[in-house]
């Protein structure tokens, strides 16, 4: 289960005792929920697992209301049973019309774009971040091999295996074809910035100094409504689905009463991956 973002205690103030109803939620049960929910602190940790906790009580009583669960102390596994049970009766959640998953495909094609990809050789000169000199060294070692290519660029298959610090070093430096995303981020940023042929200076990166051949570039395209209607309309019925949910759980906390925590205003974050 995955946890919304919550707001902190503040430093040094005991937490206040949380209650569902009558129900108190113990300081052992938050701690033994914890490990579901890492986080950047304990104490971000701790309030997550406390959400959570607060959540799937108010949805097994509202279970044990309608009859279905049985047994109050039921095991977790009937209780997770009896609560999508519940969410299915009782969500009432719209399926997305066609014409709203146009709109939503029409404002934002970028999503729905297959991206640049590239075919991308390379030459790793390789350097430490913080280790000025070598850097300077191989900034200019980069510059000479530049120079030799561009006039004799056969021979980039030649310095990639002589030189690079790169395991395609054994394929003549080829990365072959990269989308965003699937090289170091620096590099990456900058590639998709580059026309065909040999860029004409090194590219940083943590790891050193690059030479940079981009031997072909295939632009990205819109992909058409058709291909990805159903993506579309599984998107906007998860939202619709978060929305529904949120609705749901702040009527239950005002109907049943919760101390000492609040849901927030994304706590159907807290039942959604």
């Amino acid at each position: 289960m995955q946890m919304i973002e919550i707001e902190q205690i503040p430093g040094g103030a005991a937490p206040p005792p949380i209650r569902v109803g009558e129900t108190a939620i113990g300081e052992a049960d938050i701690a033994h929920e914890m490990q579901y929910h890492p986080a950047s602190s304990a104490g971000e940790a701790q309030l997550q697992a406390a959400r959570a906790l607060v959540v799937r009580e108010l949805l097994r009583r509202r279970a044990v209301e309608r009859g279905l669960v049985t047994d109050v102390a039921a095991d977790e596994g009937d209780n997770e049973a009896a609560i999508a049970a519940l969410l299915e009766q009782e969500l009432d959640v719209p399926e997305p019309a066609e014409a709203d998953c146009r709109r939503f495909y029409d404002a934002d094609p970028a999503r729905f774009s297959e991206p640049t990809r590239l075919a991308v050789r390379h030459i790793l000169l390789p350097a430490a971040p913080d280790d000025a000199e070598s850097r300077d060294a191989q900034y200019r070692q980069g510059v000479s091999l530049l120079e030799t290519l561009q006039t004799v660029p056969e021979r980039f298959t030649e310095f990639a295996q002589r030189y690079s610090a790169c395991p395609s070093k054994d394929e003549g430096g080829e990365l072959g074809w990269l989308a965003p995303g699937q090289t170091v981020a620096e590099l990456d940023r900058a590639l998709h910035h580059l026309p065909e042929g040999l860029h004409e200076r090194p590219l940083a990166s943590r790891y050193g100094w690059h030479l940079v051949s981009v031997d072909a570039r295939v632009e990205g395209r819109q992909l058409p409504f058709e291909a990805v209607v159903e993506r579309v309309r599984h998107t906007l019925r998860e939202q619709a689905t978060r929305r529904a949910l949120r609705h749901y759980l702040l009527a239950l906390e005002a109907e049943i009463g919760v101390e000492g925590i609040e849901l927030d205003d994304d706590a159907a974050g807290s039942l959604m991956q």
